[in-house]
């Protein structure tokens, strides 16, 4: 049942990004918590780059916002790999103003999405 809640959420939260329109930035900041001993780090990452956090591999594909606000919610397409693990532990987006509705499912790293960076 809540699968199914939270499946309907992000439905409707893709639903109503689709009606904005929405402008692609060069890059994005991440945030990263470190579980074990509580530390955060800021990840700035650029449009098609990979940076490693942790023992974490994060690629950016895109990040967009709402058009003419910047400041606004922001979507980031991430592929984040557990480089100890060499497999894939995320593929997909991740919304800045709902991160739970898709979050990074790891045992010691958290990382969501902040902002997009314009040029």
């Amino acid at each position: 049942m809540i699968r199914l809640a939270l499946a309907f959420a992000l439905f409707a939260a893709t639903a109503s990004a689709q009606q904005q329109e929405a402008e692609s930035s060069s890059g994005a900041i991440l945030r990263g918590l470190d579980k074990v001993s509580g530390e955060t780090a800021d990840i700035n990452i650029a449009k098609g780059q990979t940076a490693e956090y942790g023992r974490l591999e994060i690629t950016l594909s895109d990040c967009r916002f709402p058009l003419g606000n910047p400041t606004g919610d922001a979507f980031a397409h991430l592929t984040i790999r557990d480089l100890t693990e060499e497999q894939i532990v995320f593929d997909g987006w991740m919304i800045a103003s709902s991160p739970a509705l898709n979050p990074l499912d790891h045992a010691r790293y958290d990382v969501w999405v902040i902002r997009c960076t314009i040029s």
